[in-house]
C-alpha cells in the first residue's frame, strides 16, 4: 500500500488542542518571551532552524508561533503504536536505522512541497552548557533540495540551561532566501558553508538575547561537520 503523503499547511487537531493547552503552563513556567514572531510567515513553506537547549525544545518552538512545526524523531520513540501514533498526530516523523535519514528527508522534502514547517536542531544533538555548537549539514541540504526559505531561530535561557521560573527568550530571525545561501550546487564544501551562514544567523539572534538578558557573549560556534 503506497504510504499517505503528509499535508504540511493544516494543523493537526491534537497539535491545535496541545498547543493551546501548553501555552497555559510553559508560557509562566518558563517565563517565555518572544521576539521576531513576524519573521515566521504565515504561509508558504519554511525551514526554522534552531539551537538546542533541552528536550522541551520542540515544545517551547511550538507554542511560541502560531503555525505547525514537523520535526524528524527517533525511529525507536514509534515502536510502540500508542506513543508512535500520538507522535504522528504530533507532526513528528521517523528516522530510520540504517537508512542515514533518507526516509525522512523524503518526508520533509514532501512537508515543505505542500507549503509547511520543518524544524531542524542544526547542531543535531543538544548543548550540555548552553553554548552554541557545530552546525550539522542537513538543514542546508533541504533548503537545497527544496529552495524553502530559512528562518533561523535561538533559545536562550536566563543562566544558560532552561529551569522553571527563569526567563527563557525565543528569538525569530528575518527569513532567508535561498538565494542568500549561495549553494551553487550541493557539495559537501558548499553544504558546509550554508551552514554556517545559517549558524552565523542563530548566533546573532543568541547575542541579542544575551545582552537582553545581561548575560556575557560566549565564543562564536565552530566549523561545520557533516
Amino acid at each position: 500500500m503506497a504510504k499517505k503523503k503528509r499535508e504540511g499547511k493544516r494543523k493537526m487537531p491534537l497539535y491545535a488542542v496541545g498547543q493551546f493547552l501548553l501555552r497555559l503552563f510553559y508560557f509562566p513556567v518558563f517565563r517565555i518571551q518572544v521576539r521576531g514572531r513576524e519573521n515566521l510567515p504565515r504561509g508558504g513553506p519554511v525551514l526554522l532552524c534552531s539551537n538546542h537547549v533541552a528536550k522541551r525544545d520542540p515544545v517551547i518552538l511550538g507554542v511560541s508561533q502560531r503555525r505547525q512545526i514537523f520535526y524528524m524523531a527517533k525511529e525507536e520513540l514509534f515502536q510502540n503504536w500508542f506513543i508512535g501514533g500520538l507522535l504522528r498526530k504530533l507532526g513528528a516523523f521517523p528516522v530510520l536505522r540504517g537508512s542515514g535519514g533518507a526516509d525522512a528527508l523524503q518526508e520533509a522534502y514532501g512537508l515543505l512541497d505542500s507549503s509547511g514547517v520543518v524544524g531542524v536542531f542544526i547542531e543535531g544533538t543538544r548543548s550540555k552548557t548552553g553554548e552554541l555548537g557545530k552546525p550539522k549539514t542537513g538543514a542546508a541540504l533541504l533548503a537545497y533540495r527544496t529552495k524553502a526559505p530559512v528562518v533561523p531561530v535561538c533559545i536562550t535561557c536566563d543562566g544558560g540551561m532552561p529551569h522553571p521560573f527563569k526567563r527563557t527568550l525565543v528569538n525569530f530571525g528575518r527569513p532567508i532566501p535561498f538565494e542568500q545561501l549561495q549553494m551553487p550546487d550541493d557539495s559537501s564544501m558548499q553544504l558546509r558553508k550554508a551552514s554556517r551562514k545559517i549558524m552565523e544567523a542563530i548566533a546573532a539572534l543568541r547575542a541579542s538575547s544575551l545582552e537582553e538578558l545581561g548575560q556575557p557573549i560566549g565564543e562564536s560556534p565552530g566549523e561545520g561537520a557533516g
